[in-house]
């Protein structure tokens, strides 16, 4: 059956509406995605920034602990032999 003018007009601005709203889904898509990447760039640097300052804490924790426990080594070390000689009087 023969379209009328009319017809053929209002299908080609149907599609032409339809073509245009594909590439603005398609456009809002990427966008979403790029903003997704920035998102998760972000995140993942705040959370290796996070990281890092957790293992500087921790190792700067055990320079500390380690001093204090190599100091109370040698002070308990000295308590102990002077306790053991003088029980041996």
């Amino acid at each position: 059956m023969a379209q009328t003018k009319a017809q053929r007009s209002a299908a080609a601005k149907k599609a032409a509406a339809t073509r245009k709203a594909k590439k603005a889904e398609q456009a809002a898509g990427q966008t979403k995605r790029a903003a997704g990447r920035v998102v998760k760039e972000s995140k993942a640097a705040a959370g290796s920034a996070g990281k890092a300052a957790k293992a500087a804490g921790k190792a700067a924790a055990k320079r500390v602990g380690a001093a204090e426990t190599a100091g109370g080594r040698g002070a308990k070390t000295a308590r102990s032999s002077a306790t053991r000689r003088s029980g041996k009087k």
